[in-house]
């Protein structure tokens, strides 16, 4: 009983030598944790890792229980296995610890590639899209149009044919016309012109797919899983119309549509995260002059 109220008193101590020297960095020290907490688990819903994760925690579980239990043989083959895990979860890992590297690396204060001057000719580039991808929709043409943003896409268009054309409409029926050399790949487009057609897209590894869903969605999902692109979908089978971001496909769009969520996706909220940018950078800078004068003040 003696050792249960130590214990106790002994956690209450550490706690009010906690409290009366938290400082200001130790919360934003613990807020930074907490952000990279909540960022990973959201990750983790959205990939395969979630499904790997949870096998990983089994065979702790159960690694402990036969500890528990003296289950010694069970005991032996799951510690080498507990010792090689990060290993192995790197290798395991690798498609999403490259996604999450990516991310990271993406940086709000380049701006958006895609916003050069005022955004005048995305623009142009979006509209001259949607009408194209009308046409194509229905006359049941494939098409398979990639927006490049931050993330640059140089490896992809290395595998087809840098042609750097102004956008339009006729640029674009004529590059998906069924007996074009190009396409059957992928379309990039850079700063509001068509920078390279044909190239090559990495199809997803996802096996929760819809089996309505051909090799054209398959690989826009995986441009999306990779980068940062917005990927526009033409199905040659039914002539709908997709978008997909960040993994996540939604279709049924008309020319109208797709262009009104192109403008959204490509120019409105690149816009935005600028502001949101200066924002944060002017909050910083009030911070930083704020604590610094407390410490002057306490000086």
């Amino acid at each position: 009983m003696d050792r249960i109220f130590d214990t106790i008193y002994s956690g209450w101590n550490q706690v009010v030598f906690a409290i009366s020297n938290f400082r200001f960095f130790d919360i934003v020290d613990i807020l930074i944790i907490a952000f990279v907490i909540y960022k990973a688990i959201g990750f983790l819903r959205e990939s395969r890792a979630g499904q790997l994760i949870k096998g990983i925690a089994i065979l702790l579980i159960i690694y402990f229980i036969a500890r528990w239990c003296e289950l010694t043989t069970v005991s032996w083959a799951l510690s080498k296995i507990v010792d090689s895990i990060i290993i192995a979860a790197a290798v395991i890992f690798q498609p999403e610890i490259r996604r999450i590297l990516e991310k990271v690396g993406h940086t709000n204060f380049t701006g958006n590639r895609n916003l050069s001057g005022d955004g005048v000719e995305l623009s142009k580039c979006i509209e001259n899209v949607s009408r194209a991808i009308a046409v194509m929709s229905e006359k049941h043409i494939g098409a398979l149009i990639v927006f490049e943003r931050k993330t640059q896409l140089g490896e992809i268009a290395d595998t087809g044919t840098v042609i750097d054309a102004a956008a339009s409409s006729s640029m674009l029926n004529n590059i998906f016309f069924p007996k074009s050399p190009l396409h059957d790949g992928a379309l990039i487009i850079r700063e509001g012109r068509l920078y390279a057609a044909g190239c090559i897209l990495p199809l997803t590894s996802r096996e929760d797919l819809s089996l309505q869903l051909g090799t054209r969605h398959r690989a826009a999902i995986g441009m999306t899983e990779n980068s940062d692109a917005v990927v526009v979908v033409v199905s040659e089978e039914t002539g709908t119309i997709s978008i997909v971001v960040n993994g996540n496909i939604t279709r049924n769009y008309s020319g109208v549509s797709a262009g009104a969520e192109l403008n959204r996706l490509l120019l409105e909220n690149a816009q935005a995260e600028k502001i949101s940018t200066v924002k944060k950078v002017v909050d910083k800078i009030n911070i930083f002059k704020k604590t610094e004068g407390k410490e002057k003040d306490k000086k």
